[in-house]
């Protein structure tokens, strides 16, 4: 708790140092002398205490710096606190000039996104090692930037490491305008993922269709006749012992014989409805033109390293991130396809220990659909391999950054695991209550400046950052933008002309499903 006179901070709020004329108010920075130390601290709130004619406020302790002797300048600013300050100790206001010594790079290799909330000329930098070494979070409501911040945030990363390894899971489609000349857009066209691939688990997510006792019924049947179905290939018999997960090629046209063999195979006293309720939904599956991308024919090959090294961009060419639009697959397997690839990242980190390791960093936007908290778990692989990779990912170089408008639908342990979370305008309470639980300490007294930010400014704390900051983003250059930009209803609605034509071609493309 600290007393600010009231006459000081009128008089500090006419100054022409934007860090001092702040200085006092909530989410303000301030400095108290301990010894040769400078701590520096942000105001959390503030009362008036009328007897005394000053106001009272809560501070957070930031962290320390060393006291130049000759200028009395604040240097090699670092987090955390030795001594406190002893009750009487004088408060004095932060200005440009420290805070540049406290935001200014310690030597790390860092990123520069924006401008320091409320000075003018300094740069907000992100360490990139300790952001990505630890996960991180982009929350804000729709409309307020997060996905032009995703992709500043991205562009700024492949630019100071262009030979890296970005996955990208972009459910709408909206990312593929901003990387065309940095990254590979893979959608339904081109994406060619092997059905073969999946683990059994994912198997039974696709092919299954019951649900109870059925449906573990069902899955002994799929397992048998999978099992069977690998083994029939000639790399499973140069292998020796094989498993039902072990991602080797087979024939679709092997698991459907080998489910009928296995039915004309059964006594009188069990039934064959469970082997046609798996081999009608492969057949369906083998005849629809959407399922095309991931269950053709022409996927038997054994083209695992190629699709590995496509998507993780392993060499990366100068295209350091690969974009997966899944906006045209189908919705009942879109969770599986975010699955499987989320679970390739963390089975290839795994089985490369032994080599050089190269850090993935995987991102995945409207994570809450993917990892959603208790109350709306579908029970969903995807949501099971992105929590572990949330826990242990770390360890295997694996990053995750998580980009959501929804924080407080995401499983909690999740959100907790991020180590830098970049917060925008969160407008829901609920949302807003959710944030606050999961960021550290010395972070309170933004918090409440959550709901008041504007469009493209957001507060970032954790790991990634020396103290928590409120930042304004930098531009994005026309082409680097994602296609997520709002509709002009207004204009729009002026226009007229061509509506025939653009209905025809939309029933078209309705119909052939793309």
């Amino acid at each position: 708790m600290i007393a600010i006179d009231l006459q000081r901070l009128n008089e500090c709020a006419d100054d022409d140092d934007p860090s001092v004329a702040m200085a006092g108010q909530v989410g303000s920075q301030i400095k108290i002398r301990v010894g040769n130390n400078w701590l520096l601290a942000s105001v959390r709130n503030q009362r008036q205490d009328r007897k005394a004619g000053s106001i009272l406020a809560n501070i957070d302790f930031l962290g320390e710096g060393i006291e130049e002797k000759l200028t009395g300048r604040l240097h090699g600013f670092r987090r955390g606190v030795t001594r406190y300050p002893v009750p009487g100790s004088m408060v004095y206001a932060a200005s440009t000039a420290d805070l540049k010594q406290v935001y200014a790079s310690d030597g790390r290799s860092a990123v520069t996104i924006g401008k320091v909330y409320p000075t003018k000329d300094i740069r907000a930098g992100i360490y990139i090692d300790a952001m990505l070494g630890k996960h991180f979070a982009l929350l804000g409501s729709t409309g307020t930037g997060k996905s032009t911040s995703a992709a500043l945030i991205l562009h700024r990363i492949c630019q100071a490491a262009p030979e890296g390894h970005i996955l990208m899971i972009d459910p709408h489609g909206e990312y593929s305008a901003a990387f065309r000349q940095t990254g590979v857009i893979l959608d339904v066209s081109n994406l060619q993922m092997p059905y073969w691939i999946m683990n059994f688990e994912e198997h039974c997510e696709v092919l299954l269709t019951s649900n109870g006792n059925e449906r573990q019924v069902d899955a002994d049947i799929l397992a048998k006749c999978l099992l069977k179905a690998r083994q029939k290939s000639r790399l499973a018999e140069s292998m020796g012992k094989i498993t039902v997960d072990s991602p080797i090629p087979y024939l679709l046209s092997d698991l459907s014989n080998e489910i009928q063999d296995q039915m004309g195979k059964l006594d009188k006293s069990t039934t064959s409805a469970p082997y046609m309720r798996i081999k009608n939904k492969l057949d369906e599956i083998k005849a629809d033109p959407r399922y095309q991308f991931m269950f053709s024919g022409m996927l038997v090959a054994d083209t695992m390293a190629e699709f590995i090294g496509k998507i993780f961009r392993m060499p990366s060419n100068g295209k350091p991130i690969s974009i997966i639009d899944v906006s045209g697959v189908p919705s009942d397997i879109t969770s599986t396809v975010v699955a499987v690839l989320s679970r390739l990242v963390f089975d290839f980190a795994i089985w490369g220990r032994e080599e050089r390791t190269s850090p993935i960093l995987l991102v995945c936007e409207e994570a809450h659909r993917y990892v959603p908290n208790e109350k709306n778990a579908d029970g969903n692989s995807v949501g099971k391999i992105l929590s572990r990779i949330a826990k242990e990912g770390r360890k295997y170089g694996i990053s995750l950054g998580l980009i959501t408008q929804r924080p407080s639908d995401l499983a909690e342990g999740v959100l907790s695991q991020c180590g830098t979370i970049i917060s925008m305008r969160l407008n829901n309470d609920r949302d807003q209550a959710f944030v606050k639980a999961a960021m550290p300490e010395g972070a309170r007294g933004f918090l409440d400046s959550i709901p008041a930010l504007r469009n493209r400014e957001c507060i970032i704390c954790g790991e990634g950052v020396a103290i928590p900051i409120r930042v304004a983003f930098d531009n994005l250059e026309e082409a680097k933008r994602p296609a997520s930009e709002d509709p002009s209803f207004v204009d729009l609605w002026n226009k007229t002309g061509g509506e025939e034509d653009i209905v025809q071609r939309t029933v078209q493309r309705w119909r052939s499903q793309g």
